[in-house]
Parts: C-alpha cells; sequence; structure tokens
C-alpha cells in the first residue's frame, strides 16, 4: 500500500481532497501533527466532507502526535521514503518508487522541516515548474506524485477502464 505522508497540513480542504485521492487509488493518509484544523468526527463532516464527499470510509487516516512519533510507529517508513519539495536537486520522474514508498510532503505555507529534507536529501524530489512560480497546491502535487508512483508499478488495484470500453 502506498502511504500518503501530511507534516503540519493547514488547510483543511486541502486534506479532504487528499483524502479523497488516497480513497479513489487505495493509499493510506498519516497525518502528522500539529494539524491546522480539527479531525474530530464533527469536524470532518463540517469542514472536509465535501472535499472528501461520501469517500471517507474508503480510506484509512492515521494522526501522530510529531516525525518521531511516525517513525517509531512505522520504522519501515525510514527504508523506502519520498521527500517531496521545491527545493529537491531533482525531480520526481528520477524516483523509483514502488507498492510500499512513503510519500511525504510538507505544510503550505513552509513545507517540509530543513533537518528532514536534509536527512534524506537523496530522497528529496520536486515537480518541475516554471522558475518564478513557488509552488503548487499540496492536494495537486500529492495527485501527481501519488499517480505516479502508482503508474510505476502498473496501477495495482486500480480500473483502468471506464464504461465507454464496453461500447467500443
Amino acid at each position: 500500500m502506498l502511504h500518503v505522508v501530511l507534516v503540519e497540513p493547514e488547510i483543511p480542504q486541502n486534506c479532504g481532497n487528499i483524502a479523497r485521492t488516497c480513497a479513489a487509488t487505495g493509499s493510506s493518509l498519516h497525518l502528522v501533527r500539529p494539524l491546522g484544523f480539527d479531525i474530530s468526527q464533527d469536524a470532518i463532516r463540517r469542514n472536509m466532507k465535501r472535499c472528501g464527499l461520501d469517500y471517507w470510509h474508503l480510506v484509512e487516516v492515521s494522526d501522530y502526535e510529531n516525525l518521531e512519533d511516525l517513525f517509531r510507529r512505522h520504522p519501515e517508513a525510514a527504508s523506502d521514503l519520498w521527500l517531496t519539495t521545491t527545493k529537491a536537486p531533482r525531480s520526481y520522474v528520477e524516483a523509483n518508487f514502488t507498492a510500499n514508498s512513503w510519500l511525504f510532503f510538507g505544510k503550505e505555507t513552509a513545507g517540509l522541516p530543513e533537518d528532514l529534507r536534509m536527512r534524506w536529501y537523496d530522497r528529496c524530489v520536486r515537480i518541475p515548474m516554471r522558475p518564478d512560480a513557488r509552488s503548487l497546491n499540496l492536494a495537486n502535487s500529492v495527485a501527481v506524485l501519488t499517480y505516479e508512483a502508482l503508474r510505476q508499478q502498473g496501477f495495482p488495484g486500480l480500473d483502468g477502464t471506464g464504461e465507454m470500453a464496453e461500447n467500443a
């Protein structure tokens, strides 16, 4: 299973959209605190339901007090992680994702912590864009990398055809 990790996400609508991507792809979602929003059931219904629509039952969501908590509970993450950052030395297309990769994304206003990026410098990748563009929206970035990782695996468990295929 592919793992999407949001480190200190701030915007509930982004999280809802990312949860929907995880639900549609069978990826798990990991939230590292502090969060910029409440993830109680009432708050999810109120703040993120529209973005995630009725997909919440399809996504496995875990939350952690901090990065140390995540790595303590999932030591395997350290052996197959990729950090997405605009500061990375290479494009995400150079990464070799596996079915169990952990894709890390930073908060909307500051990205991933520098110490994390320096610790795994060789695992930092970026999405190519114009030099005068600061970054993509977090939910879009997650979608780009999630689908690239799944493409490299042959889209395991995902349906590659729609109803139009029946009429062809």
